[in-house]
């Protein structure tokens, strides 16, 4: 292990170099995939003759409400991702991390090839997603066999390369938590003591999610720590319960920057608005819990994109901050969040300080 370093998909850096990082981002995507390849994927979008319809201006903007076009949740061009990327490279950013794992089409040589191109780390995510985007064979698999798997991405490679993985996840889980999603939460608890990688939930949209999966990974000897409770933004809409979450440790994440419609399309929840999600921050922050915030927007739709007229990697940089400072956040707590919180929790540690820390738990 290389404690102490940032793991990217180019080699371990030193945590001082990564600059302003989105946390939560797919520069490829691809949901279903299992079905896809084994041929048992039925879409049952709308019937509305857009959805059978190339994704233009002239019906992004359904696309983008609904979320029923088959086309919608697939990022599968790396020349569109290379541009894309190089724009929040342009606005000042340095590190995506890439939470696609192998649930989501998880392409570590592309991503590689990314990096390259484009100069800026990328970190790379492994494990499972929710469970009905599971292996078809997932009720047959171990915990001990997630857990390897999670380890060889981390220290060896992943997919069959040596480009190895920097965090562990996204690890998804739906509500009700199922029997295999569970299985996977501790596979990530005990990949997590055995490598010193952080871990990065996407948790149910129920607001009792979070605080569920962060009761089952530290049951099963995770350091609360070094987790990052993703899509808080779509999960709990209160200062109160995020100030409950706070209190387990873990970092809080606000990664649906650039989603300001008051409709989503996964569920019916009221979704806030970057202001709102800004004033979340403050409150956070008011309350001592500005080492605990990162943030990202969670690109993984074609609408997302600017080549489709989405607000695009460089969102927070070119949009948010600035809103940030006129609500009276300073450029220290900006900093914070951007780059100090990121490199800190992807920073890889000693697993010895992982294990000693859930004994004394």
């Amino acid at each position: 292990m290389s404690a102490g370093k940032v793991r990217t998909v180019l080699g371990d850096v030193d945590p001082q170099t990564i600059g302003r990082t989105m946390m939560h981002e797919h520069l490829l995507i691809g949901f279903m995939r299992w079905r896809r390849e084994a041929g048992t994927l039925e879409w049952r979008g709308n019937p509305d003759p857009r959805a059978g319809e190339p994704i233009t201006l002239a019906n992004r903007y359904w696309v983008s409400f609904y979320g029923r076009h088959p086309d919608e949740y697939r990022l599968d061009d790396e020349e569109t991702a290379i541009a894309e990327a190089e724009r929040f490279k342009s606005a000042g950013g340095a590190t995506i991390v890439d939470v696609s794992n192998p649930d989501l089409t998880r392409q570590a040589e592309a991503l590689q090839r990314i990096s390259r191109t484009t100069g800026l780390h990328v970190v790379m995510g492994c494990g499972r997603y929710v469970g009905s985007n599971h292996p078809l064979d997932m009720d047959q698999r171990s915990v001990d066999e997630l857990t390897q798997e999670l380890i060889r991405d981390v220290t060896e490679g992943a997919d069959g390369t040596d480009i190895r993985s920097g965090i562990i996840g996204e690890i998804g889980t739906e509500y009700p938590i199922s029997k295999n999603e569970e299985r996977s939460l501790v596979a990530a608890a005990e990949a997590q003591r055995e490598t010193g990688a952080a871990i990065s939930i996407h948790p149910g949209r129920n607001p009792r999610a979070p605080m569920e999966v962060m009761q089952i990974l530290t049951q099963a000897g995770c350091d609360a720590s070094r987790c990052v409770m993703g899509h808080l933004d779509r999960t709990l809409f209160s200062s109160e319960d995020l100030l409950e979450l706070a209190t387990t440790s873990c970092y809080l994440e606000f990664d649906l920057f650039g989603q300001e419609s008051s409709y989503y399309a996964h569920a019916p929840i009221d979704m806030p608005n970057d202001a709102m999600r800004i004033n979340y921050i403050r409150d956070l922050i008011e309350a001592g819990y500005g080492d605990k915030i990162v943030i990202s927007q969670d690109i993984c739709q074609k609408s997302n994109l600017t080549s489709y007229g989405g607000h695009g990697y460089a969102h927070i940089l070119e949009n948010v901050v600035p809103v940030m400072l006129r609500k009276g956040m300073t450029e220290e707590d900006i900093d914070r969040i951007l780059i100090e919180n990121p490199a800190r929790i992807l920073t890889l540690v000693d697993p010895a300080e992982t294990l000693t820390r859930h004994q004394l738990s």
